[in-house]
């Protein structure tokens, strides 16, 4: 008996929740610490040290807890009494002591002590006058945990336990505290999710619902499945076409093909638990979806249809055994079969439904019909033939020439003229084995579908192919090939019966059907067993057919078919599913032709083994860490093998079944492919996709760089891509389809880890809506600059790293704080430190659209709550959205101040109005599940209506935008007709200026576009030869241009009022000597505050300002009636060029022009004319 105590501290309703699990804690470790630790000489140092007072507190554990050490619930005894009674006084007063709220620790002074049972506080007082001073310092720093509290009370960490790893609700770890609730000191865990005492809700193991043990769930169901009527009927014949030797071949192969699938269902059955399902459930887990939905489908199908067939097996005998006593209903024939066969499906429905319970019971009943009939068989061979007319009929008992005879092959045609081979039979015996998923399919009904699917369908292999290889050996030991059924020959004891030409006999392995009828010792037990062997069968697949498609009804997979999930009962019973397959059952019942048929219900069962046995190989390939199976006796390549084994079957048994059934799984599965269902589980496709990714990688870091291989990899500053889809917009042009985008986005300052997560599926969420295929990088920086940097350095991994930085245009730069455009402007130098090329995007309608834009996508709207835990808060209330948001405010979390959230362009919308949000305004709630069937229906919705621009973009509430507003935000998506690209190519940076908008000009929306080319004379005497020199060069880039125009005259002086507007430009920002002298601004400041300009600045660059107003004076002259322009960045040279300065070159270039990007080169080719 463990000396464990854990005693609850108040009742169910007065105790606070608590997440953390509970569990007993075991006090040795508190003996030994009093028996060799400090303090132990005094004997109470641990309030109950070791000796005879011992058996009090044993004696409490026992009347609390049950034999696992688990609370009773009705702990009402006097325990005062017994303690008073058994235990010493310093041992009661430590466990009066454990319970007083001066001993407890300061987290849980706020906790009521009222205890799961009462002590009698009489004597307190007078107690604690007599306790030492020494004892009482020794209870205020030690608490016992063995009488008092449990260990989960002095600590915030879970123990590792089963609850922290089960999936309840989509909620997992629901018992494990968070990271930010450990690490964050100040804040305390508030949520919390009970689970009720023995009650284990991922096994199922509830009161009242029925579950399946190893042998009546997997064995007696496989048996029943895999004895089919081909024992009865089919098997003699199959020894009289192939013989004895082949027949074991035959049947072993058959046998290989089975035990293969069967060790791989058990490797996968064992990795992990199986839910409801069977095969659906772990060839969907494996393989993902597509697969696992498509092969779902089909098999359920399969099933129903299988029903049928063994039904109108069924039938048959029953026609046969009613014309022997000549009797018929109809015809007797084929209306008589329609009618048993609708009577018995209908019986057999009303089995099922009743319950599984019942189901069993007649599965139970048919086995031991079916043993009795295959042990009438054995019985009767070495009986011997009873009769002249069984003699006459080719039984002559066991007969060692007969067996020589029948050792080897003897294959025949049939009547209809088919010539049959060792494939022809193999291909009409195969059917025979496959009912080994029998078991699998009712994996939501067994106990422990780990343990019980290997051992009962390996099992249930063994022991069928044993019964199959010992008939074949009576059947070929005793039964002869043909035989006249002449009673004369064999009274005159002559074997002369034995003697006729093939195809004249009646009688005999290779003539007759009713071989096993003629050996047994009790013809009729043989009827039943044909009878129990097709209502097992067809019981098995009723049962199958609805509880796989109830699984992947419930996955959503397909449209329309959610209606068939919902069960009913304690188990819930697919009653809607047994409804459907007995209507489909029936329908083939009447149709007739099942002949056609099950060769195509054949071939859909392999394709589920094909795809188990793949599953099994393409997990061990892909090799997970969550691969784990406990079954270890499988291999990769033998799987392998079993999978292609399983499609030559296919082929063997018909090729043209086989081709319909690879179709039709492969229309199922791209009509889930297409619909994207918003499932993940963990599939080995997605393991695989990582590890082609990473292996991919590897492989392009061993690619030396060339520049015919030369691709825009982009950096875009954006910030959230739906703050500024225009600037997204641009560099996906460039990317798509070509090379790498990621989305940049800084936070200004620390933000928690949920709210990280938010943003990364917010941006994830917008990418797939717009089917942008980008990556969204997300940093916490000091400001934009530090910020920035970090992304520059840490983006990208390998060759995959960004070239290009694109950013937009600062168009408040003449307002903002200095400091900020200080930092805009280094980041410029950064990046070309870094041998970066640089981009700059300018529209004119500015780029920041996140207060035009209203929360989209299924987010809730947003309301001030930090971004960051606040003292004694939890992580869950940072879900917290007031409701006055949802009602009045508009706006979205994406309207983020500068201040909170800096980007690269802080562009004013000419449109909007209003000041912008200076806080972060909230976040969805993660396990909101009607906001996450709102993301994924919008999705869904949004591929429909890509193409239209007032789906993509709503306004705040939902409204929407005018037209001008939504041509702005997708002025670089809309198709384009005659556009106008202007590249002012002005410097050689590598080309990269050249090479940008040919990209564009090949993109579907701006193919029909033309370029024009605009590039520097160096002399106006020689302007004729150097545009020649420039049409070769274009030409020999392969790079059509419809206009070139060289610029001969730009060293002229501007014009005067291109001066005045650029003075009027900088006014703010220069500092005139007189200013210095007279005291206003002093050398130092000047040179700490880098937001100025002297008029020494000014005189140093001199002559490239007025190149730069000359050239604004050309471009507006050509320029603004264009798309867009680009147009080489000028270089803002390190200790030369101011920040105000240089905005101003830019803001005299672009003002008033269409949209338009400067770009920059790291000066080194990405054009090159040779092949």
């Amino acid at each position: 008996m463990s000396d464990t105590i854990s005693f609850e501290l108040g009742s169910a309703a007065d105790r606070p929740p608590n997440r953390f699990q509970v569990n007993p804690v075991n006090g040795n470790s508190r003996k030994s610490q009093g028996a060799d630790g400090p303090g132990s000489g005094s004997g109470a140092g641990a309030g109950a040290g070791a000796g005879a007072g011992e058996d009090g507190p044993h004696e409490v554990y026992r009347r609390l807890t049950n034999a696992e050490g688990e609370l009773l619930e009705d702990d009402t005894f006097d325990a005062t009494q017994m303690l008073n009674q058994r235990q010493p006084r310093q041992q009661r007063q430590s466990i009066k002591s454990s319970f007083r709220d001066k001993d407890k620790p300061s987290r849980f002074k706020d906790l009521q002590t009222t205890t799961r049972f009462q002590v009698d506080p009489q004597n307190e007082e007078s107690d604690e006058s007599n306790d030492s001073q020494e004892e009482r310092e020794l209870l205020d720093n030690e608490y016992d945990t063995k009488y008092g509290k449990s260990f989960r009370h002095f600590t915030r960490e879970a123990l590792p336990r089963l609850d922290n790893y089960r999936n309840m609700m989509s909620i997992q770890a629901a018992y494990r505290p968070t990271l930010d609730e450990l690490h964050n000191a100040t804040l305390v865990g508030k949520n919390t999710h009970s689970l009720t005492r023995n009650q284990d809700p991922e096994s199922g193991i509830l009161n009242g619902v029925l579950k399946f043990g190893w042998i009546k769930g997997v064995l007696v169901r496989c048996l029943l499945n895999i004895w089919g009527v081909m024992l009865f009927l089919r098997l003699s014949w199959v020894v009289g076409q192939a013989g004895i030797i082949e027949g074991f071949v035959l049947i072993l192969t058959t046998t290989a093909v089975t035990t293969i699938t069967a060790l791989s269902m058990s490797a996968i059955s064992t990795n992990g638990v199986i839910k409801g399902g069977g095969t659906y459930y772990m060839i969907s887990r494996s393989l993902g979806p597509e697969f696992g939905g498509s092969i779902g489908l089909i098999f359920s199908l399969a099933n129903a249809v299988a029903c049928a067939m063994y039904v109108v097996g069924f039938c048959e005998s029953m026609l046969a055994m009613m014309t022997t006593f000549g009797w018929e209903i109809i015809d007797g024939g084929v209306q008589d079969v329609r009618i048993i066969g609708c009577i018995t499906i209908l019986l057999l429905l009303i089995i099922v439904v009743v319950g599984m319970e019942w189901e069993a019971k007649a599965q139970i009943g048919l086995l031991i019909i079916l043993l009795v009939a295959i042990g009438d068989f054995v019985i009767g061979s070495f009986i011997g033939p009873k009769s002249d007319t069984e003699m006459a009929k080719g039984f002559l008992g066991y007969n060692a020439t007969l067996f020589k005879n029948n050792l080897f092959a003897d294959y025949r045609p049939e009547k209809g003229g088919i010539q049959h081979d060792f494939f022809s039979v193999f291909a009409i015996f195969f059917p025979a084995a496959t009912g080994i998923l029998a078991g699998a399919n009712i994996s939501g009904d067994l106990k422990d579908p780990q343990k019980s699917i290997p051992k009962g369908t390996i099992l249930a292999i063994v022991i069928t192919t044993g019964t199959y290889l010992i008939m074949v050996l009576q059947c070929g030991a005793t039964v002869a090939r043909d035989a006249t059924g002449n009673l004369t020959d064999v009274v005159n004891g002559s074997f002369a019966f034995l003697d006729c030409q093939p195809g004249e006999c009646n009688y005999g392995l290779q003539n007759s059907f009713q071989v096993i009828e003629l050996v047994s010792a009790f013809g009729p037990l043989i009827y039943a067993g044909c009878y129990a062997a097709t209502l097992s069968s067809a019981l098995a697949s009723l049962v199958s057919a609805p509880k796989v498609f109830q699984a992947l009804c419930k996955d959503e997979l397909y449209p329309k078919i959610v209606w068939f999930a919902k069960g009913y009962g304690k188990n819930n019973e697919p009653v809607r599913g047994y409804v459907l397959t007995f209507i489909i059952a029936c329908a083939f019942i009447l149709i007739g032709e099942l002949n056609l048929i099950a060769p195509l219900i054949s071939n859909f069962f392999l394709a589920a083994y094909m795809l188990i046995n793949f599953s099994t190989f393409h997990a061990s390939l892909a090799k997970p860490v969550g691969w784990r199976p406990t079954f270890k006796y499988y291999n990769m390549w033998l799987s392998l093998l079993g999978a292609i084994l399983c499609v030559a079957v296919m082929f063997l048994i018909s090729w043209a079944t086989a081709l319909i059934t690879f179709a039709a799984v492969l229309a199922l599965y791209l009509i889930v492919a297409y619909r994207k269902p918003d499932v993940n589980w963990g599939s080995t496709t997605q393991a695989q996709t990582y590890k082609n990714a990473l292996m991919s990688v590897q492989q392009l870091n061993n690619v030396e760089e060339h520049v015919k291989n030369y691709r825009p990899q982009i950096l875009v500053l954006s910030g959230l891509p739906n703050t500024r889809p225009v600037l997204v917009d641009l560099a996906y042009m460039l990317t798509k389809n070509l090379s790498l985008l990621v989305c940049g986005h800084v936070l200004k300052g620390s933000s928690s880890q949920k709210y990280r997560t938010y943003l990364q599926e917010r941006a994830a969420n917008w990418f797939r809506k717009h089917r942008v295929k980008g990556f969204y990088a997300l940093v916490d920086g000091e400001d934009f600059e530090s910020g920035t940097r970090a992304l520059m350095q840490a983006t990208g991994i390998g060759k995959l790293k960004p070239n290009i930085i694109l950013m937009g245009y600062k168009t408040d730069w003449q307002t903002c704080d200095h400091k900020e455009l200080d930092q805009y402007f280094n980041v410029m130098h950064k990046a070309l430190d870094m041998y970066l090329s640089v981009a700059i995007l300018r529209v004119p309608q500015g780029l920041d659209c996140s207060q035009v834009l209203g929360s989209q996508d299924g987010w809730k709207t947003v309301s001030d709550v930090p971004r960051t835990l606040q003292p004694n808060e939890s992580s869950g209330d940072l879900q917290a959205v007031d409701s006055s948001v949802r009602n009045g405010l508009s706006g979205s979390i994406d309207s983020l101040s500068r201040n909170v959230s800096q980007a690269s362009s802080t562009s004013d919308l000419s449109f909007i109005a209003g000041n912008q949000s200076k806080d972060v305004s909230g976040m969805p709630d993660p396990l909101d599940a009607k906001s996450a069937n709102l993301v994924s229906n919008s999705l869904r919705k949004s591929k429909l209506k890509h193409d239209d621009p007032a789906s993509l973009y709503k306004g705040p509430g939902g409204a929407e935008l005018p037209k001008e507003v939504l041509a702005d935000l997708t002025q670089f998506t809309r198709k384009r007709s005659h556009a106008v690209i202007d590249v002012w190519w002005l410097y050689d940076d590598g080309g990269l200026t050249l090479l940008l908008p040919y990209i564009i000009s090949t993109r579907r929306t701006w193919q029909s576009c033309k370029l024009r080319v605009y590039a520097l004379a160096n002399k106006n005497s020689e302007l004729e030869f150097e545009q020649r020199s420039m049409a070769s060069l274009l030409s020999k880039f392969r790079i059509d241009y419809s206009d070139l125009t060289l610029i001969p005259d730009i060293t002229k002086k501007p014009q005067e009022t291109s001066t005045q507007f650029f003075n009027e430009l900088i006014k703010d920002f220069v500092v005139t000597e007189k200013d210095g002298e007279n005291g206003t601004s002093s050398r130092a400041t000047l040179n700490e505050d880098e937001a100025l300009i002297t008029d020494d600045d000014l005189l140093a660059v001199q002559d490239k300002t007025n190149r730069y107003l000359r050239l604004r004076e050309y471009l507006r002259e050509q320029s603004t009636k264009s798309d867009l322009v680009v147009m080489t960045l000028p270089m803002p040279r390190k200790n030369i060029v101011s920040a105000p300065l240089y905005m101003a070159w830019l803001e005299s270039l672009s003002r008033d022009m269409p949209p338009f990007l400067f770009v920059r080169g790291n000066q080194t080719s990405v054009l090159t004319f040779y092949s």
